[in-house]
């Protein structure tokens, strides 16, 4: 039996074998007939050669990309074994290794890294890019039976579906580069879910259920893809220890190289001996980016009790408004508790100039809001019962600001059920402020 290293290239091969056999892709569909139609022109254009070979005095026959004719005008004969030669570089055209960028995809992205190690030496593979690299038996390996930051100069990794089952997951875990993404936490991708079946036969047929079982697999690739075709929609991605950490909002951070862009376009910089694990939210289908904000709010409640609602949010910026944003915070609001949560838009609202906050009614809270109405006598003075919101403070990652939010009625700064409350910007309101103090 032949070494891994060869049963995994034949593998490969023989998978590229069969999809180009049967006239598959990686989903170009997906992005639209007019960019197909570009990358299907980029391949064509190609200056890359592919001959075929039947005897030892044959000159070659040339086959042509996305002409399959070709192979019988060559002679190609499929009962005989096939053996495929891929040309790499020679030391005599003093070509620079540190040129060279390798992306493998499932197992090729090991099989890239077993290339990177070969070569090894002094002068190292320029980067090596792992696309949901495989998981069965290679999650928990050693570096040296799988791909690794030591088999290029740089080496980033893409993770989209580690969801594991019967304790393995088609996509590696574990950190396996110097910067390693995991988008939507890498286990499972929006869109791939099986109540998107129905969507999928419409647009696959017969193929719908092979199609939503590696569309988180192949999301990978799209997402590679997608960063060259808007070069000008890069998304972000920031360091943080796990998932729960970042869907509070609490990794958004630019600083001492804390977020880096994921895709063909990233940040070759790395300093340190530990992979960085980068995090980010995409949409179900290109353009994958999205704009992440992290919300700050401190609630001040008289009722002893938690306070369970739930909130509706709508946020204005100098170029879009988005509208009636589901907020839930936990179990129960709890007063002079900060609560911290993620915000992630499809668009470019532009710098956010105000926060429009709606509670929304629930039978629990009517009945309290009621009660004490009944109870406390308002001929008096009047008695803030509820919950009370000062400001809302904001962060969005992409441009890395920081904005407070102060109601814009500072006279009433309660929450009342069903009822709109307008924040924004405190520095706008400083003037009115100060005449008011």
């Amino acid at each position: 039996m032949g070494s891994p290293l060869r049963v995994s290239i034949f593998l490969v091969l023989s998978i590229f074998i069969q999809s180009s056999a049967h006239g598959q892709s990686l989903g170009l569909e997906t992005f639209g007939r007019s960019q197909a139609v570009e990358i299907k022109k980029t391949f064509q254009d190609t200056k890359t050669r592919f001959l075929l070979f039947e005897g030892e005095n044959d000159q070659g026959c040339e086959i042509q990309l996305h002409h399959p004719d070709t192979l019988q005008q060559c002679g190609f004969n499929s009962s005989l074994p096939l053996v495929m030669i891929i040309h790499g570089w020679s030391e005599s055209v003093q070509f620079s290794r540190s040129n060279v960028h390798l992306i493998g995809y499932s197992l090729g992205a090991h099989v890239s890294g077993f290339a990177g190690s070969y070569v090894g030496g002094k002068h190292k593979i320029g980067r090596i890019t792992g696309l949901d690299a495989a998981g069965p038996l290679f999650e928990g390996s050693p570096p040296s039976d799988r791909l690794s930051p030591d088999d290029a100069n740089f080496v980033d990794a893409i993770h989209t579906f580690t969801r594991g089952h019967m304790g393995l997951s088609v996509g590696i875990k574990e950190p396996i580069a110097h910067y390693d993404f995991y988008p939507n936490g890498g286990s499972f991708q929006p869109g791939c879910h099986f109540l998107e079946l129905y969507r999928h036969i419409t647009k696959h047929g017969l193929n719908a259920i092979t199609q939503t079982i590696k569309c988180s697999h192949e999301r990978s690739v799209h997402l590679f893809i997608d960063s060259l075709l808007h070069a000008g929609m890069q998304s972000t991605a920031y360091l943080c220890s796990d998932m729960n950490s970042f869907s509070q909002g609490l990794c958004l951070s630019c600083k001492k190289g804390h977020c880096n862009t994921l895709g063909y376009h990233i940040r070759q910089e790395w300093h340190g001996k530990k992979s960085r694990k980068l995090f980010l939210m995409t949409r179900a289908q290109s353009p994958f980016k999205v704009y992440h904000y992290q919300f700050k709010m401190q609630f001040f409640n008289q009722i002893e009790k938690p306070v369970e609602t739930t909130f509706t949010m709508s946020l204005l910026g100098t170029k879009e408004e988005m509208q009636k944003i589901p907020i839930t915070l936990g179990e129960g609001i709890i007063s002079n508790k900060t609560y911290s949560f993620l915000i992630t838009l499809d668009m470019d609202i532009g710098e956010l100039v105000m926060i429009t906050l709606k509670q929304e009614n629930s039978a629990v809270w009517t009945n309290v809001w009621n009660t004490v109405q009944t109870i406390i006598p308002w001929g008096r003075e009047p008695l803030n019962s509820g919950l009370v919101l000062k400001n809302i403070r904001v962060k969005a990652g992409e441009v890395q600001q920081r904005i407070i939010f102060c109601s814009e009625n500072m006279d009433d700064p309660q929450l009342h059920p069903t009822q709109e409350k307008i924040f924004v910007r405190c520095d706008r309101n400083s003037k009115r402020l100060k005449q008011k103090t």
